[in-house]
C-alpha cells in the first residue's frame, strides 16, 4: 500500500480513501502528511442524527400517523445506523405478520426492545421454581436501579428468556452520555449486585444466574481502580495491555507494579465490589414488601414498562393490560398509546425541546 501510493505522480488527481475501526494499531507511516493526512471521525449517531437516520430508513415504509420519529430517537441512546435500520425493519416485519397496512408507534417499540434485548424465546420450558427466582432477581435489579442516586431511568424489566438470559432488566438513558463519574459507577454496580442480594434475601440461597452481573461488576470496578484512578490508590493507572494488532483483542497484560500494590488493588476493588453489595442490601431489606410486588407482578404479567414499576414503587395498583391494536381493513387503529416515559413533558409530538 505505502508502495503504490508513492508511486503516484504529482500531476495525478488520485484520491485514496480508506476505513478502519481500530486507528491506534495503524503503522504510523501510513499517518504521515502527504497520504492520509486527513482523518474523518464517525462516531455514533446523537439524537439528530438518529432522527434524520430513521427519516431515511422509513422513507419507503408507510408508517402510521401515531409513529414519532423524535421519540424514537430519543430513546434510541447508543444506537448505530445499523441497528436503526435493524429496528425499521423489525418494526416492518411485525406489522406485516399482523396483516396492517401501516407500522404502528406499537409495532417500533416491539422492534426496538428486541434489538435492545434479544428475541424472546417464548418456546423455553422454565420451572415454576426458575419463573420464581428469575423474577425475585430481576425484581433485585429493577427495585435497586429506582432507588440509588444516579442511575439510569428503566426501561423495562421482563422475565421472558431473551437471548441467551433467563430475564432482563434494561435501562435506558435520558441523554446521550460520553463520560461517567464515580458516583454514576458505584450505582451501577450496586445494581449488579441487586440480583444477587434478592435471591439472598427472599430465597436464601444463591444461584448461577448472577455469574454475569458478578464478572461486569468486578471487571467495571478493576477498571475503576486500575485504569480511571477513582480509587483510595490515587490517579494512577496499572497495567500495561499487550494486543495483537491482527485480531484485534487483548492478549496479555503486562504488570508494571509490584506483588504489595497488586495486594492493595485486589483490596480497592473488593472495596468497591462490597461497598456496592452493602448498598444494595440496605435498599432490599429497606423495601421488601416493594419487592414483593415486584415479583408478583413479573410472575403475573412476565413483562413490566417503565410506568409500571413507577407505580408499584409509588405503591399504587397496577390498571388492567390494554390488548396490543388490532387492524382493520383500512390499516386504521383503535387504540391510546401510553406515552414515552422518556418523553419530556410538556413537549408535543414532532416538537424538539429548547436548548435552555
Amino acid at each position: 500500500l505505502l508502495v503504490e501510493m508513492d508511486g503516484f505522480e504529482s500531476n495525478e488527481g488520485v484520491i485514496l480513501i480508506a476505513a478502519t475501526n481500530r486507528p491506534d494499531v495503524l503503522d504510523p507511516a501510513l499517518l504521515r502528511p502527504g497520504r492520509f493526512d486527513r482523518r474523518v471521525v464517525v462516531a455514533r449517531p446523537d439524537v439528530r442524527g438518529r432522527e434524520e437516520i430513521l427519516r431515511v430508513h422509513t422513507r419507503k415504509i408507510p408508517i402510521n400517523d401515531d409513529v414519532d420519529l423524535f421519540i424514537l430517537a430519543r430513546g434510541t441512546p447508543g444506537f448505530s445506523g445499523a441497528d436503526l435500520a435493524n429496528m425499521v425493519n423489525e418494526a416492518a416485519l411485525l406489522a406485516a405478520r399482523q396483516n396492517r397496512k401501516t407500522v404502528l408507534m406499537f409495532d417500533f417499540e416491539l422492534a426496538k426492545d428486541k434489538v435492545l434485548m434479544g428475541a424472546e424465546r417464548r418456546s423455553m420450558i422454565l420451572t415454576d421454581e426458575e419463573k420464581k427466582n428469575t423474577a425475585y432477581h430481576e425484581g433485585g435489579h429493577a427495585l435497586v436501579a429506582a432507588k440509588v442516586p444516579h442511575a439510569d431511568p428503566l426501561h423495562k424489566v421482563t422475565i421472558i428468556p431473551r437471548g441467551m438470559a433467563l430475564g432482563v432488566t434494561m435501562q435506558l438513558p435520558i441523554d446521550d452520555k460520553h463520560t461517567y463519574d464515580r458516583v454514576y459507577l458505584e450505582s451501577q454496580l450496586a445494581i449488579m449486585m441487586g440480583g444477587r442480594v434478592a435471591e439472598e434475601i427472599f430465597l436464601k440461597t444463591m444461584t448461577t444466574g448472577a455469574g454475569n452481573d458478578i464478572e461486569r461488576a468486578t471487571e467495571v470496578a478493576r477498571k475503576m481502580v486500575c485504569e480511571w484512578g477513582m480509587s483510595q490508590l490515587g490517579p494512577l493507572t496499572f497495567g500495561k495491555k499487550e494486543e495483537q494488532i491482527f485480531l484485534g483483542r487483548e492478549l496479555s497484560q503486562h504488570r508494571d507494579y509490584s506483588e504489595e500494590t497488586a495486594r492493595e488493588i485486589d483490596a480497592e476493588v473488593r472495596r468497591f465490589i462490597d461497598a456496592a453489595y452493602k448498598t444494595a442490601f440496605e435498599v432490599l431489606d429497606g423495601n421488601r414488601d416493594t419487592l414483593e410486588r415486584i415479583a408478583q407482578a413479573l410472575l403475573e404479567r412476565e413483562v413490566l414498562d417503565a410506568s409500571e414499576l413507577q407505580m408499584i414503587v409509588a405503591g399504587q395498583p397496577l390498571p388492567d393490560r390494554v390488548p396490543p391494536p388490532p387492524a382493520d381493513d383500512s390499516g386504521s387503529v383503535q387504540h391510546v398509546l401510553r406515552p414515552d416515559p422518556a418523553r419530556q413533558p410538556g413537549i408535543k409530538p414532532g416538537e424538539r425541546p429548547s436548548p435552555a
